[in-house]
């Protein structure tokens, strides 16, 4: 299941608004909808933990916190199309026993947010350590980034950190993402399909990121690695030996099944390596996935909680398990990795390094921000989120819907007239004012929201 963040009262406006000015002044296609009497995933209807219960479990900090070392090296394995709702989160299939063990000795952030709701504009936001609108882009649907953008691994490959990545879809050969990376490889001979992905290709990743991680400068130095797993997407291929179901969902099961042995398999030869032992792993996923819920399926073009919250999970040396309930967002990833290589972070980023809270110091709220930026097939979306509020603004008219995410998880039934609602508009319209948005430089008027258009 997916549990709902704590609530956490809402700040005086005044307090909040004066707050940013102080801050601003210092400086795939969507498919028709299949089955919507298909039975709904299993767990999804079980009861959310009590909140003190929530609190007691997951907020206390470990009881010493470790020094930071100075030796570390830092792996990024993401996962396609990864819902929140895992087994270590409630889910009660055991469809990731690999990933399940990894959750149980790592610092397991139970509400943690994407950039946005698929994979371009998500890798972009995470690469850049910025929100995707930020960004110099075409604006395609599949965006091609300008060299122009500053990506973490550039900060990191000129402090003579060895850079390395493996893909396992065509959009990554030619999408302006290998920026800062002296090793950049993508699975060979992928079928390409733009509307989905029907290749087979977690087996390949891995013995990738295998021989790539045996390059003997990882042996010699400090290095960052970033494998992104895609087998999750849809089509929901079937495996030899994995069997859930003919739905959606027990289909997609099978995959996330299938993606955990090869997961797991990565893990077990990084802790073979004379590296492991002071190696940081975060894993994590570029965005959820749509089983019908408003009436939606796969994902893209919304900003819905099953398209945003996604699992994060942060393993650094030293480190005690627990869970953090507070929300965070992908956008702290650059901040967390640059800092764990002891590498300067760039001004430009927006995020906050997990790094700190990882060793067990307090950890306080943030405001969270998922961007959805207008491309050639879809209009613009920007969602906000402060303590158990949220708004999702769409198109260029930011005409907003507020959802109490903890009262109503599904979001179903929007929020007007309450003062809070009032206060949380007017907040999010005063840090709107705060993001510096960037015009694509070849879709544009009359190309932009074309193709969502035709739909």
């Amino acid at each position: 299941m997916i549990s709902t963040p704590r609530k956490t009262p809402l700040l005086p406006i005044s307090a909040i608004l004066a707050m940013a000015l102080v801050a601003c002044a210092r400086k795939e296609d969507t498919k028709p909808a299949q089955d919507m009497n298909a039975p709904a995933p299993p767990g999804a209807s079980a009861p959310s933990p009590s909140a003190s219960a929530a609190v007691a479990a997951s907020a206390a900090p470990a009881a010493s916190a470790p020094a930071a070392r100075n030796d570390l090296n830092v792996i990024l394995i993401s996962i396609d199309c990864l819902r929140a709702d895992m087994p270590w989160a409630g889910y009660p299939r055991a469809i990731a026993p690999r990933l399940t063990e990894f959750a149980s000795r790592a610092v397991d952030y139970t509400h943690a947010y994407s950039l946005s709701s698929y994979t371009s504009m998500s890798v972009g936001g995470i690469l850049s350590g910025r929100l995707p609108g930020e960004l110099k882009r075409d604006g395609y649907f599949f965006g091609t980034y300008a060299k122009e953008n500053l990506f973490f691994p550039e900060v990191l490959q000129d402090a003579k950190v060895f850079t390395l990545a493996a893909h396992a879809h065509g959009y990554f050969k030619k999408a302006g993402l290998e920026q800062g990376f002296d090793s950049w490889e993508v699975v060979p001979d992928l079928k390409w399909n733009n509307t989905t992905d029907e290749n087979v290709t977690s087996p390949q990743l891995e013995a990738i990121a295998e021989r790539q991680l045996a390059d003997p400068r990882t042996d010699s130095g400090r290095f960052f690695a970033w494998f992104h797993f895609l087998d999750p997407h849809d089509k929901y291929m079937p495996h030899d030996g994995i069997e859930w179901g003919k739905t959606l969902r027990d289909r997609y099961d099978g995959e996330i099944t299938f993606t955990d042995r090869y997961v797991g398999k990565l893990l077990d030869f990084i802790a073979s390596r004379p590296w492991g032992p002071r190696t940081a792993i975060i894993i994590t996923a570029d965005h959820g996935e749509a089983f019908g819920e408003h009436k939606q399926f796969v994902h893209g073009f919304e900003l819905w909680e099953n398209l945003v919250r996604v699992p994060l999970l942060v393993s650094i040396p030293g480190a005690a398990a627990r869970k953090i309930d507070t929300p965070r967002s992908a956008v702290d990833l650059a901040p967390t990795i640059v800092d764990l290589l002891g590498v300067a972070p760039p001004e430009s980023l927006l995020g906050k390094s997990l790094a700190p809270e990882v060793r067990g110091a307090p950890e306080g709220p943030r405001d969270i921000l998922i961007d959805l930026p207008a491309t050639s097939d879809n209009d613009r979306k920007r969602a906000f989120l402060h303590g158990n509020l949220k708004v999702i603004a769409s198109g260029e008219s930011d005409v907003p819907q507020v959802f109490d995410i903890q009262e109503d998880p599904g979001e179903l039934t929007p929020i007007r007239g309450t003062d809070a609602s009032k206060e949380i508009v007017a907040l999010y319209k005063e840090r709107q004012k705060t993001i510096h948005d960037v015009p694509p430089f070849k879709c544009k008027e009359g190309c932009l929201n074309g193709g969502y258009r035709k739909k």
